[in-house]
């Protein structure tokens, strides 16, 4: 891909309207912008682009001034690290001038801003990441990122421990680049790298560690970077859950949602690789500050117990009004997965598939039956409020419930008059 210098051909992103004005603006007053890292690496990748971010020459109060004069509104989202979010036409632009950080602690920098570009793409933190695009299309490359985007090579920008030092959750990005990018097994300086220097990871706030670990576990197939981040000892500083528990399940996990296409799910994998155990899952939510709809979803799925292939159409749709739906639908999904994976040793394992895959029809187009009697119709028949009208309710929901959902409220409130 070395000869590969132009994306004009294959980056329509590049033509759109909104980006070509922000650039108008911008490559004037002697200062240039050039869109670096993720679009420029996606594009060489041919995989999808969403942002657009781009570095200038340009001091931000420059830039600031730039997109006004144009008629775009400037938000400074991270000014002081000279990080500018210009809106144009409706479409925000992150807009960071060049510069060298002077100070790291393994997470804050002090920077100094510049005109530099090889200077300001050596202290970024991957070679891939560090791509250049001019508004014509023309990638400029300083660090070697275009032949380990030809190789898909996750690389470190100089010495691995040096980068990581700067941040520590560039240990968790390098295996996340890995998972969505990289190919055959890390690159060595970065791997022993991360495996050195894993204990900084403590360092780290919870949200930022969730973020990565999220985003990594979204890859079409992070199995392989699991994988080394367990023989490496990365997993266990960030998700100790899965130390004894193990990853294996999710190997057949994602071979599933591959062959049947279902959608990837970040928290059904996750739930392949810790226990399902209630109190655990609390913490492990707690511990790395989860959503409250999150920790809701962990902790249903750890209480509710295990579906097994055998069971009946009927006592799943028990089970379905009586529980959750989605801790249910985990638990036959991740059941269904693992028969799956047992399928190609022994016949007993196909018959498990069939019955998972039907209890899994049942399950996703379920949708709850309205029990059919209310408070108000026993009161009505003269029974008071109080306890013995919600014991009555009760045992009415459950004698329906017994009858496969089918009694009507004529048949059951007959049941008062005959047992009450």
């Amino acid at each position: 891909m070395s000869d590969i210098v132009n994306i004009s051909d294959k980056a329509e992103w590049l033509k759109s309207p909104p980006l070509r004005a922000l650039f108008d603006a911008l490559n004037r007053d002697g200062g240039e912008a050039r869109v670096v890292g993720g679009a420029v690496r996606n594009s060489l990748l041919g995989t999808r682009v969403s942002d657009v971010d781009l570095a200038t020459t340009h001091l931000p109060q420059d830039t600031m001034r730039l997109v006004k004069d144009a008629g775009f509104k400037p938000v400074p989202t991270g000014i002081e690290h000279g990080t500018v979010t210009v809106v144009v036409q409706g479409r925000p632009f992150e807009v960071t001038t060049l510069r060298t950080d002077i100070e790291t602690n393994g997470r804050h920098a002090k920077v100094v801003f510049g005109t530099d570009w090889q200077k300001d793409a050596e202290r970024r933190d991957f070679t891939i990441n560090a791509l250049y695009a001019k508004a014509d299309g023309t990638i400029v490359d300083h660090v070697g990122g275009l032949a380990d985007i030809e190789t898909r090579t996750l690389r470190f920008i100089g010495d691995a421990e040096a980068r990581i030092r700067e941040d520590y959750l560039r240990i968790l990005r390098f295996f996340r680049f890995f998972a969505w990018y990289g190919s055959g097994r890390p690159e060595a300086d970065g791997l022993r790298a991360s495996a050195r220097l894993k204990d900084g990871l403590n360092q780290l706030s919870a949200e930022r560690v969730w973020v990565e670990l999220k985003k990594l576990l979204s890859a079409s197939d992070p199995s392989r970077a699991l994988l080394w981040m367990r023989q490496s000892g990365v997993l266990s500083v960030i998700l100790p859950e899965s130390e004894k528990w193990g990853i294996d399940a999710i190997h057949s996990l994602v071979r599933t949602e591959q062959e049947l296409d279902w959608p990837t799910d970040a928290l059904l994998r996750l739930e392949s690789m810790v226990p399902p155990d209630a109190a655990r899952v609390s913490e492990m939510g707690k511990r790395l500050k989860m959503s409250n709809a999150e920790r809701a979803r962990l902790e249903a799925w750890a209480r509710q117990d295990v579906v097994k292939s055998e069971l009946s159409e009927y006592a799943l749709k028990k089970l379905l009004y009586r529980s959750s739906k989605q801790a249910v639908l985990d638990r036959v999904m991740l059941g269904y997965a693992a028969a799956r994976g047992e399928a190609a040793m022994n016949d007993e394992a196909m018959i498990k598939v069939g019955a998972f895959s039907r209890l899994l029809e049942t399950a996703q187009n379920y949708e709850a039956p309205l029990f059919p009697v209310t408070g108000a119709d026993l009161l009505t028949m003269g029974i008071e409020k109080g306890p013995k009208l919600g014991k009555i309710l009760k045992e009415l929901e459950a004698i329906w419930i017994e009858s496969n959902f089918s009694l009507d409220k004529e048949e059951l409130l007959a049941k008062i008059n005959r047992d009450h």
